[in-house]
């Protein structure tokens, strides 16, 4: 018998595949780059490793074309393109490997997604928002080696199978209710303090509003519920409340509402 499906189910479906929030990490290949699991001992370190990556080229760059709110400068960087070209070329050249720690492969990983969506913004520039561009998630286009990635095969084919949660915070999709691009490189000798910044700093943003019984969060909370583990157990509660600022006790009975997403591009004024 055969199935029919209506243009409205087309399109839903259409629009399920191309949108980053919502693929899963099952069944995302890795395309054989290396997934190392974050330990619950885990520090900053180029010790352990057998490559130590020099990302000073992007750190400059985004000193240069990102303030301190994350806003981001794309003319500017379409002026200093060959500078990413360079950089993106150089990482391209690296090819992980298991001989990398996991610090290591973090440290690229994030930085060849951030680095690849700002070049994906400028291949398309000027553009009002990301999902404005066809297939942003799903078309490869990304070079590690001999392999071409794609930003959600990058996302949830190697980072999200890292057991690091806070790679939600690092990562960027050029949208205004996105984390802020962090202004400098993720460097494995400062990826853990790097992360724990990155993730208090959007945790008591004005993309969260938390209370002791009332929460309304970004919905990266929602997308990615089954990331945020606390002592084994899914927990989204319990992981907010580890980064909160002000002296507040969430109940872990809080209901939770979510922000609606705005996926305007992150460009500065």
């Amino acid at each position: 018998m055969k199935t029919m499906f209506n243009p409205a189910t087309i399109f839903f479906l259409v629009f399920f595949l191309q949108s980053c929030n919502l693929l899963s990490a099952a069944g995302i290949s890795s395309h054989g780059q290396p997934t190392k699991k974050v330990q619950s001992e885990f520090t900053s370190t180029t010790a352990n490793s057998s490559v130590n990556v020099d990302h000073s080229q992007w750190d400059k760059l985004l000193k240069k074309h990102v303030n301190s709110e994350g806003m981001v400068d794309y003319k500017g960087f379409k002026r200093d393109e060959a500078e990413l070209d360079g950089y993106l070329g150089m990482l391209s050249e690296k090819r992980p490997t298991n001989t990398w720690s996991v610090q290591e492969l973090l440290a690229y990983y994030i930085n060849l997604y951030n680095a690849a969506t700002v070049k994906l913004i400028l291949e398309n520039y000027p553009v009002k928002s990301i999902k404005d561009i066809d297939g942003a998630w799903t078309k490869a286009f990304v070079s590690v080696g001999n392999k071409t990635l794609s930003l959600g095969e990058i996302e949830n084919g190697i980072l999200r199978k890292m057991n690091e949660p806070r790679i939600h915070f690092a990562i960027n999709c050029a949208s205004i209710s996105c984390p802020n691009l962090f202004n400098e490189a993720f460097t494995a000798n400062k990826i853990n303090a790097q992360l724990d910044a990155v993730t208090r700093a959007f945790i008591n943003s004005s993309k969260n509003d938390i209370g002791k019984k009332h929460l309304k969060l970004s919905k990266i909370f929602k997308w990615y519920k089954k990331d945020f583990m606390v002592n084994g157990k899914k927990d989204v509660i319990a992981f907010v409340s580890a980064y909160v600022n002000q002296p507040i006790t969430i109940s872990p009975n809080a209901t939770i509402a979510y922000f609606e997403y705005d996926w305007g591009l992150n460009e500065q004024p």
